[in-house]
This record gives C-alpha cells, structure tokens and sequence, in this order.
C-alpha cells in the first residue's frame, strides 16, 4: 500500500500522462502540414473530430473512477458534463463538414459514402447520441438499471469501435503516431471499465433471479 507520501506523486503522475495524452494528439494535429490552405471552417471542424476523440478516452476514465482525487459520484458527474461535450464537439465536426461540402455529408448520413472510414464515423455519431438520449431521459424511459447499464454500455462499445477504426483509416490532421496512441488507450480503458464494472454479470443475475 502506498504510503500518504507518496500518494500525491502517483496522483501528480496520473494526471500529467493524462493531460500529455489529451494535449499530445491536439499539438501533432496543429503543425500538420494537411492545414495549409484550409478554410477555417474545415479546420475547425477537423479539431472538433479530434477533441471528440479526446473526450472518448476520458469517459471510462470516469465512469470507472480510475481518476485520482475525484470520488466516484463526482467522476460520473464529470462524466456526464464530458458527455454533453462530446456531443457539441461532434455536432461542431459534422456542422463544419457539412459548410464546406454539404453532399458529402449527407451520403454519409444516408450510408451512402463510398469511403469506409465515413461509414464508421457516421456509426460512432449515432451511438453517441443514443447513449446521451439515453442518459438525459433515463428516468422518464422507466427503463431498469441493469438493462440501462447494459444498453449504455453497448452504445459507448459501439461509439468507441465506431469511432476507433474512422480515426485509424482516415488520413487527416491526426499525426499517426499519436492517433494510434490515443485509440489504442480509448480501447483499453473501455474494455477495463466494462469488465470492471461487471455490467453483464449484473444484468444476467437479476434475469436468473
């Protein structure tokens, strides 16, 4: 057990990694070479992308309160603010995209794009909005917590895959490196929340019941 000594240090160090791993992908992104002779319109539209896949990673984080310093009930409280702006930042992104060449946009909205990584990313979209639909109107839906808690999980699964593979197969402002990085962590602490919080065992409990 480590010592109250040397507890905030572990703390100061979990923190600082998180903050290099957020602010890391945003930097590369900001000296890419692709930015050149952009529309400000796209360029903003592209880092809204790229803080949305940010914001994925620190969801997990703090629905697991992996986080040092925040209790769990505050971490989900963060969490559903990080929600919310992960849906603007989203909005944004597909707001910007669709200013500078609305018909792209909307093949990619009706699964038309002849592109993979749009299909993904349109899939990602729609998972994100279901789960804070799912979220903002979870008492009126009267739904039960253990199918709630498995619905939710299922959409952030979905959201995170979706939103994995349109990073990795789109060649945009993302610096390759640090993109992998960040979607390779995306998944880890997403499979680690999902296994620690036992959403499935839960569920198949109270059906056995």
């Amino acid at each position: 057990m480590a010592s109250p000594a040397k507890r905030p240090v572990s703390q100061l160090f979990i923190w600082a990694a998180l903050c290099i791993t957020v602010v890391l992908p945003i930097a590369a992104a900001a000296t890419s070479p692709l930015l050149a002779w952009r529309d400000p319109v796209y360029i903003l539209a592209g880092f809204a992308g790229v803080i949305a896949m940010t914001l994925i990673l620190l969801q997990p984080l703090l629905a697991g309160g992996y986080l040092p310093g925040l209790s769990v009930p505050r971490g989900r409280r963060v969490h559903r603010w990080i929600g919310t702006s992960l849906v603007v930042a989203i909005l944004v992104h597909v707001l910007g995209l669709w200013i500078t060449s609305p018909p792209d946009v909307i093949d990619v909205l009706l699964f038309r794009s002849p592109t993979p990584f749009s299909v993904w990313g349109n899939i990602a979209m729609w998972a994100v909005f279901a789960a804070a639909f799912m979220a903002v109107f979870r008492k009126r839906l009267r739904v039960k917590p253990p199918i709630w808690r498995v619905g939710h999980t299922i959409l952030a699964a979905l959201t995170v895959g979706g939103s994995v593979v349109h990073a990795m197969l789109i060649e945009g402002t993302m610096e390759t490196v640090s993109k992998a990085a960040l979607c390779l962590l995306v998944v880890l602490a997403t499979a680690k929340v999902i296994v620690d919080l036992r959403v499935w065992a839960s569920f198949k409990r109270r059906r056995e019941g």
